[in-house]
């Protein structure tokens, strides 16, 4: 039985830590545990995901770790569940007692640590990654034991859609990158092309019948590349010179946008070196699976340059086509031979420097899942016996997840600090402080244990670094890459329980960090006014006329975005009101700039495009959270007004709001198919009315709204799991499976106490 293990390193010699391994999550593999009971209970989980949910909801219920939870962390409190009938009202004991059972229950979930574990995967582009790169390394048997292995093809089977193909995503329709590389998959897993029940046919014939794999998006062909199946010259030039060039340039990589520089580095290496992994009979057979000619016959010129129609979501512009051109057809001839090969050894030598560096200061982490697995290769690839490939190998079970429908690669090493820092927000606005200061005091250690507390080494400018001591990361301190909104919402969660007595949640955080944060925050603000992710923005925006990428948007530079520049808002006011001697005047100045860069993005129907969350609902929280934060009024902001007005334009007949994804991929607001409700979208909604004075004005929708909340809430206290809430670059989701307790406990927590708790006063 799988069983998810947190905070721990296992005693492997070869896992480095600067914190004991706080908010670390592994699932590992125990055939002895697990009674007749529980096993059942995994097993019916997971037929019913298969049999009945997996085209109707594609997302976890993460129903693994709640089986291990229940009987680690029984419910101690457990009050009656409440269903308004239609003709009745929302009473504040209604919604008392709804919160009660939701926060006892969302307790239950709770790591020792403090953390809230949890599914967060989505995009099926990861796992092919890690398991080309175990396979030509020759690790994959070694690293992945055969009950990884069925959990991985359980979860690819799983989200092939009913066309035979796979998404980019869980919720996607069928694409060529997802169903190449997932099709790829299965077999170097050991399927056979006929296997699964006609599914792998099924999925071959999806890919035939759109052109073969030929046709694959640029990131595809890289891996196909490095497995066999795709000939080098198929590829456009990825020049490791390129990290020679002066940083004056704007087009210097050490500009771009960190998720894609630093993908982009290894790459680098691996595209010099063109290497292929051991061509088996495995990789002959697939070459003559994956194409509609013959391998021998495949035209690479005309393959460098073609993408399925599905995955052109951006189409290459003219300036492309010759900057590929002339680095193919004059640097690379040169780079190859005597004496431009020395460079080429030069160039490499000083890439691998970077990959290293950025191996050592997260631990072997990395930033992400995409580049992890790049590194890896990359050191293997520089020295297969080498120490580095060996301490990256721990570390990729760090982005491995276990829930009902299989085993996923995450986004992240896990959205541990963001969730908890939210769920902190979420519980002390309910006003249940004392009832659930053990929750309240766990999650209050995390966020210490948590942050950031130095610097990287050496020159920052040299490794393109932004500073870090301060910060906060997404997931763990171990991580290392702070982020500006996740430090922001780490600061507020700190703030807020320094405020409460150390007897309920503990001793605050020392002062000297609070003042670290807040130098770190402010550090990101752009001359705009607007806060970018991990780094100021480096360049222009023309730079994605030469973006590589023909599926994924906005990844050249690091954007402002409003949801960050809103939680540096929301966090640099509260620090102000308790230590309004410190920076007074810089702290005035950022929350003046910032408000100003959030009017002047916001959209003129009076919304805000959520770059990070589904999607305007998202973002106009946060647009209007910002704003009011800063001293904006419903009455004396016209932005407020429009936002207002927008939002109920968009609520639902019966009350309540469900958007769908395709709102982020489409840029203009999209209902769930059938204007189902969505209880994620309704509670970001409700936040944003009543921190606009809704209450005040008719409160009417946030009664119909509160109404819509507690009546879905399931019978055991928590909230359902719906259609998936995250997204990144435009088109591509991500799960956050903690929004469905996290936002409707929040909402309704702000609605008992400035709603009804306010009225009667």
């Amino acid at each position: 039985m799988w069983r998810l293990k947190v905070g721990e390193g296992g005693g492997d010699a070869w896992l480095r830590t600067k914190n004991g391994h706080v908010g670390r999550q592994v699932w590992e593999f125990d055939p002895d545990a697990g009674d007749l009971d529980t096993l059942a209970a995994v097993d019916a989980a997971r037929r019913e995901y298969t049999t009945a949910g997996r085209h109707r909801l594609k997302h976890s219920a993460d129903i693994l770790m709640r089986i291990q939870f229940t009987k680690e962390n029984p419910l101690m409190l457990n009050p009656p569940a409440i269903k308004l009938e239609e003709n009745q009202d929302v009473t504040e004991e209604a919604v008392s007692a709804s919160l009660k059972r939701a926060i006892s229950r969302f307790s239950t979930l709770q790591a020792h640590d403090g953390h809230w574990p949890g599914d967060y995967g989505g995009p099926m582009f990861l796992m092919p990654g890690l398991l080309i790169t175990l396979y030509v390394t020759g690790a994959l048997n070694t690293v992945l034991s055969s009950e990884h292995q069925k959990e991985i093809r359980r979860y690819l089977y799983n989200h092939q859609n009913e066309d035979g193909g796979w998404g980019l995503h869980i919720e996607g329709p069928s694409s060529m990158l997802g169903s190449a590389l997932t099709y790829i998959s299965l077999r170097l897993l050991g399927e056979g092309p006929d296997s699964g029940d006609g599914s792998m046919k099924k999925g071959r014939n999806w890919i035939l019948d759109h052109g073969g794999a030929t046709y694959i998006p640029s990131w595809g062909k890289f891996w196909l590349a490095v497995l066999g199946v795709f000939d080098w010259s198929g590829n456009n030039p990825m020049t490791p010179e390129s990290w020679m060039l002066p940083y004056c340039l704007p087009i210097h990589p050490g500009r771009m946008w960190c998720h894609s520089r630093m993908p982009y580095l290894p790459m680098c290496y691996v595209y010099g070196k063109r290497f292929v992994g051991r061509l088996t009979s495995l990789i002959m057979e697939l070459r003559d699976e994956l194409y509609k000619v013959p391998y021998s016959e495949i035209d690479w010129d005309n393959a460098r340059s073609i993408c399925a129609q599905e995955d052109l979501f951006y189409p290459r512009p003219l300036i492309q086509d010759i900057l590929w051109a002339t680095l193919r057809k004059f640097i690379e001839p040169v780079m190859m031979h005597w004496p431009g090969n020395k460079l080429r050894e030069k160039a490499l030598n000083h890439v691998m420097q970077h990959v290293h560096y950025e191996d050592e200061n997260s631990q072997y982490i990395c930033i992400g899942p995409v580049n992890k697995v790049l590194n890896m290769l990359a050191c293997w690839i520089e020295d297969p016996n080498s120490e580095a490939f060996k301490l990256h190998i721990p570390r990729i079970h760090d982005y491995l997840w276990v829930a009902e429908d299989g085993m996923k690669m995450k986004c992240y090493g896990g959205s541990q600090l963001w969730d908890t820092a939210f769920t902190v927000q979420a519980i002390v606005a309910t006003g249940f402080i004392d009832e659930f200061a053990p929750t309240l005091k766990l999650a209050h250690n995390y966020i210490k244990n948590s942050q950031v507390l130095e610097d990287c080494p050496g020159d920052l400018s040299y490794w393109y670094h932004h500073i870090s001591k301060g910060g906060w990361s997404f997931s763990t301190a171990d991580h290392g890459w702070p982020v500006s909104d996740c430090t922001a919402e780490g600061l507020k969660a700190a703030l807020l329980l320094s405020k409460i007595s150390p007897e309920i949640v503990g001793e605050p955080m020392e002062v000297n960090r609070l003042y670290d944060a807040v130098n770190i925050l402010m550090s990101w603000m752009n001359e705009n006014g607007g806060f970018s992710t991990y780094e100021l923005t480096r360049s222009y925006a023309w730079l994605e006329l030469i973006g590589p990428s023909e599926t994924f948007s906005d990844t050249m530079i690091d954007y402002p975005y409003v949801e960050l520049t809103s939680a540096a808002i929301q966090a640099l006011t509260s620090f102000k009101k308790l230590y309004p001697r410190h920076r007074r005047e810089d702290v005035d100045n950022c929350i003046n700039k910032a408000a100003k860069y959030i009017e002047s993005s916001q959209r003129s129907d009076g919304s805000w495009y959520g770059s990070w969350g589904v999607c305007f609902t998202y973002g106009t929280w946060f647009g209007v959270k910002g704003l009011v934060a800063a001293g904006r009024t419903f009455n004396n902001s016209l932005a407020i007004r429009k936002a207002c007005d927008f939002l109920m334009s968009k609520e639902l007949p019966f009350g309540g709001w469900g958007e769908s994804y395709l709102s982020c991929q489409d840029q203009v607001y999209t209902d769930l198919e059938g204007k189902r409700v969505h209880a994620v979208n309704t509670g970001w909604v409700m936040l944003t009315l009543i921190d606009a004075g809704q209450a005040e004005r008719d409160p009417t929708p946030l009664h119909r709204a509160a109404k819509v909340l507690i009546n879905l809430q399931s019978e055991d206290g928590e909230f359902p799991q719906q259609e998936i809430m995250g997204v990144l670059t435009k088109n591509c989701t991500m799960s956050y499976s903690q929004y469905r307790n996290i936002f409707p406990i929040w909402a309704l927590g702000e609605y008992r106490r400035r709603v009804f708790v306010a009225g009667k006063k």
